[in-house]
């Protein structure tokens, strides 16, 4: 795209610099953005920049502009549908229980072990171009349906082939290596993690399929004592470190995610003031999954306790054909506001420049500011507080990310 001009009667920049205690967000009014090829050149008021830049082509957008949203936790290579179970579990059936009758994930590992790289491929790319029309730029995307080496590596590959796509959100890979236990394992969750640690690990992290490894930490999962090992043979090969914590029960995850230094601890709905404290202290994200404890009837995480502790907050939608059948993540976001608590301002920085910074991405993107990609939405909204808001529909106008549309039209 050429050099153009941006303007907009609200630009929320979410920029750190900018923020005030009144204006958490960095806001500017009657404001404009400087695009040049895939990077932000300046961001500020729309009379500056036009007077700056007289040459640059200029469009004026009706609506608030964002940084493109930043989906920090999703498990977006999936195959197949679980809306029988979703059914069950609507009629009153608990998760674990659906899980120990042979549904939940190790029926998504059956879906996967059946799909051929080329389908799996082709319905990932669907999924994000999805995700990209709802104003995302940014996608975590977890293996862990697989449950073997051959199928983890061929979710992986998918969102290898993914990622190399300028059409598409920026992707980056998680191998979640302790999901569930597979059938063929026999039931030895120890022996299934040292598995994973020795044999399969190496290869993934040799291969650069994953940015990050990913272990679900749980009473009806895996342990602190099966998952600290496969952690700490991720950081030594250069790997980052996220969990899933204490959706069910606190069994230490927080503490182990503090411990190693993890990028987050994901979920939290059953988290106690050590966990919390430990997290603050080792400066781990919190990620919170409003949908999944929606369609789980849980009460939400201690937000109160984790914003007090100085937690930083991140709000992710959890994709998955689960617990949170949606690829939404402004639906993410209302839930954020509605069923947790956080504040506009809190949400919006969760998708966007926290989650960023969860995902190694804080100098790449995630907020409006010279220098950094032209990562950003167009919403047909008057103010980003609309943005909050349960539409059940798409409003934003364009996606781009890096300077080129990836979703709707820039006119």
């Amino acid at each position: 795209m050429p050099r153009t001009i941006i303007a907009c009667a609200r630009l929320v920049t979410c920029d750190a610099a900018r923020a005030t205690l009144a204006d958490p967000l960095g806001t500017i009014e009657d404001a404009a953005i400087l695009l040049d090829g895939p990077l932000i050149t300046a961001v500020g008021p729309a009379a500056e920049l036009r007077g700056r830049y007289p040459e640059a082509r200029s469009i004026v957008a009706p609506g608030v502009i964002t940084p493109g949203l930043v989906d920090a936790h999703t498990h977006a290579p999936w195959m197949g549908s679980r809306d029988a179970e979703y059914a069950l579990r609507m009629s009153g059936a608990g998760y674990e229980a659906i899980a120990a009758a042979g549904g939940g994930i190790v029926a998504s590992m059956r879906a996967v072990r059946a799909s051929t790289p080329a389908a799996m491929a082709d319905a990932l790319r669907a999924r994000l171009l999805r995700m990209a029309s709802l104003g995302v730029t940014t996608v975590e995307a977890k293996s862990g349906y697989g449950l073997d080496e051959a199928s983890e590596r061929k979710q992986l590959e998918a969102v290898a082939e993914a990622s190399r796509a300028d059409d598409l959100p920026r992707v980056v890979a998680t191998y979640l290596a302790l999901h569930a236990l597979p059938p063929e394992a026999g039931g030895d969750r120890a022996a299934y993690a040292a598995r994973v640690a020795a044999e399969w690990l190496p290869g993934i992290a040799a291969a650069g399929l994953a940015v990050f490894v990913d272990a679900y930490v749980d009473r009806s999962a895996f342990s602190v004592a099966d998952a600290r090992p496969v952690l700490r043979r991720a950081r030594e090969l250069g790997l980052g470190v996220r969990l899933h914590a204490g959706q069910f029960a606190d069994v230490g995850a927080a503490e182990l995610a503090a411990e190693l230094g993890a990028a987050s601890a994901d979920h939290l709905e059953q988290i106690g003031l050590p966990g919390i404290e430990a997290m603050a202290r080792a400066g781990v994200r919190a990620v919170l999954l409003p949908v999944a404890s929606f369609t789980l009837r849980q009460d939400p995480p201690p937000v109160a306790a984790l914003r007090a502790a100085g937690v930083p907050l991140v709000v992710a939608s959890d994709a998955n054909p689960g617990t949170a059948p949606t690829e939404s993540l402004p639906l993410a976001l209302a839930l954020a506001v509605r069923s947790y608590g956080l504040s506009v301002a809190e949400a919006l920085l969760g998708a966007t420049r926290e989650a960023a910074a969860s995902l190694g991405l804080a100098a790449t993107t995630g907020v409006l500011r010279e220098g950094l990609a032209a990562d950003l939405v167009l919403w047909d909204l008057p103010h980003e507080r609309a943005v909050l808001q349960p539409w059940g529909l798409s409003r934003a106008r364009c996606t781009l990310r890096a300077g080129a549309v990836i979703a709707g039209h820039l006119s």
